[in-house]
């Protein structure tokens, strides 16, 4: 036999051992794993490196034809584009090079200049340098703030300024005082004066009530209002308390002002009580950056969200997807081991249970979208309005349940995850011995005890693989979420200290809707960026966090009640 035939037959018992598939596997295995960690890796950069204080460039930028602009800001990122591209665009530029360098610069003073960011060309750029005292100034509204800091005003009077080196110290502990006087604000007017409000509200559907329910006798009904009139006072009286409080506060809020100089030479005097944070980039040391580092970060992890969800936190986001997926957990894992029981242990295995079973299958395969408009028409118009005509008549029109909402979003996710659980289920069932369950009927126990005692323990871990896998689908959807409860800004938390302490027909905010309108929906592109990849990082990490929690519990449950097995 040649050489060649040798090779030939050598190829072909490599490939009656199926050794091809193999290798195809593991390299499938190779290429997914190494996409997932480059996803990562990418979204960390562009995200996390969003929060590292930059530092900010001075320099005058001068096109062909044209005078020179100061210019003082942050470089975000740089390109090559092609010269044509330049041309096409209205520049003048005299080059032979087929492309040319700009450069992405956050400019700030949205408020003077019109626009955070602008493009320019490098080669365009001159003197540059890194000022020791550029600020950098973060507002509750209209973004970042550059220039030069020159005074400190208390009610109008200077009080520090550059020529007595104290200006900067008494600018941070202004700030820091106008900073503690805003959380007593928020937290008189969302806790203190929103149970006022609240109260005030359960009266006024108390007093609606009563107009509606004839059974009350007339002497009831005067006793009842006259009650709630009483109490309608004392809250008038604490109001008016808190209302001179705020008042106060807000005088004190707004007292300091201080004088900022831009690069263009522009006098610019703004309230202390805009600036969130005041600091100077170019003269920290590597430590102080480390530092501002994690409080920007734990900022982003706790705070709320502002200027259109562009700057500050998305703890409400987190806050709403977590307990999401934890009530859509709680609502379908029962329903899904009952439903895989019963095709298992009860039902007869005919061609019903086929039929239902392949339904149960094609449910998993519906879009999610489907899913959405289910909630929104079934769930919303019809269980939640007929939910208000029976319960909550005394705050018609307006909607209660009927509205979306929290319960109704995680009702919608844990129909749409019903097939995953049920699947998961069932095939545990069905790996279980049968001569376990005859054993147990042996010994005297019933068909109840012994699917109590035996069978679920031992399915468990499969329950619980089905578990996370609905967590991990429901977690990341969006689409239904749009219409079932989800908003762009919820004005409070579904849990605070008014009774009953959770209310599950308040919207939500989540963190793939906030993916969603941050990328698409935001008025600062450039702005809103670094958030997006941010925010899908943290979105893929709370994810696994919650898997995590599964699989460990899953592991645990397989230990327990290895020993029936043998």
């Amino acid at each position: 036999m040649s050489l060649h035939d040798d090779n030939k037959q050598g190829f072909i018992e490599w490939c009656k051992r199926g050794e091809p598939m193999i290798w195809l596997n593991a390299s499938a295995v190779t290429v997914s794993t190494l996409a997932v960690i480059g996803l990562l890796l990418l979204l960390a950069v562009r995200g996390f490196g969003h929060f590292w204080p930059a530092s900010v460039m001075q320099a005058q930028y001068t096109l062909p034809s044209e005078q020179a602009t100061p210019v003082l800001a942050e470089q975000v990122e740089s390109e090559a584009v092609p010269i044509e591209q330049l041309l096409s665009a209205g520049f003048k530029i005299e080059t032979d090079d087929a492309f040319v360098d700009r450069q992405l610069v956050k400019l700030g003073n949205r408020d003077v200049t019109g626009a955070d960011f602008k493009w320019v060309i490098t080669r365009y750029l001159s003197e540059i340098s890194y000022p020791a005292d550029a600020v950098v100034i973060e507002r509750l509204e209209w973004g970042n703030f550059y220039g030069y800091l020159q005074n400190v005003k208390e009610q109008g009077n200077v009080v520090a300024s550059i020529d007595d080196g104290k200006a900067w110290d008494e600018f941070q502990a202004r700030i820091a005082r106008a900073n503690n006087i805003h959380e007593e604000i928020k937290r008189i007017e969302k806790k203190d004066i929103g149970a006022i409000n609240y109260r005030l509200e359960k009266m006024r559907l108390k007093e609606r009530g009563l107009e509606l329910d004839s059974s009350v006798s007339e002497s009831r009904r005067q006793q009842m209002q006259a009650d709630i009139a009483a109490e309608r006072a004392e809250l008038d009286v604490e109001y008016k308390v808190l209302q001179g409080q705020l008042a106060d506060l807000y005088k004190q809020w707004h007292r300091d002002t201080f004088t900022m100089k831009t690069a263009a030479g522009q006098i610019k005097e703004q309230r202390i009580s805009t600036v969130v944070k005041a600091y100077q980039p170019n003269s920290m040391n590597l430590i102080q950056k480390v530092g501002f580092y994690f409080a920007k970060f734990g900022e982003f992890l706790t705070d709320e969200p502002r200027e259109a969800n562009t700057e500050g936190g998305i703890f409400p986001a987190i806050f709403g997807t977590v307990i999401m997926v934890l009530i859509m957990s709680v609502l379908v894992t029962p329903f899904g081991v009952v439903a895989a029981v019963y095709l298992r242990e009860y039902a007869k295995q005919g061609l019903m249970t086929r039929i239902v079973r392949i339904a149960v299958n094609n449910l998993a395969g519906v879009p999610s979208i489907v899913y959405g408009v289910f909630g929104l028409g079934f769930f919303i118009y019809f269980l939640g309005a007929e939910m208000d005509k029976a319960l909550f008549a005394e705050a018609l029109p307006a909607p209660t349940f009927g509205t979306p909402g929290l319960l109704w979003a995680s009702v919608t996710l844990a129909l749409l995850t019903l097939p995953v659980v049920i699947v998961a289920t069932e095939e545990g069932l069905a790996r279980i011995p049968r001569n376990l369950r005859e054993g147990s009927l042996a010994l005297g126990a019933t068909k109840a005890e012994t699917l109590w005692r035996v069978v679920l323990p031992m399915a468990s871990p499969a329950m619980m693989t089905g578990l996370i896998l609905a967590v991990a689908r429901a977690a990341g959807e969006v689409a239904p979420l749009m219409l079932v409860g989800v908003v762009k800004l919820a004005p409070s938390l579904p849990v605070d200290g008014n009774f009953p302490y959770f209310h599950l027909d308040q919207k939500f905010m989540h963190l793939g809707f906030h993916i969603y309108d941050v990328g698409f929906q935001s008025p600062n592109v450039e702005a809103a960026r670094p958030l997006v990849y941010a925010t899908a990082l943290l979105l893929v990490v709370i994810i696994a966090l919650l898997n995590l929690s599964a699989v460990a519990l899953r592991n645990h449950l397989r230990e327990k009640y290895k020993s029936l097995e043998m």
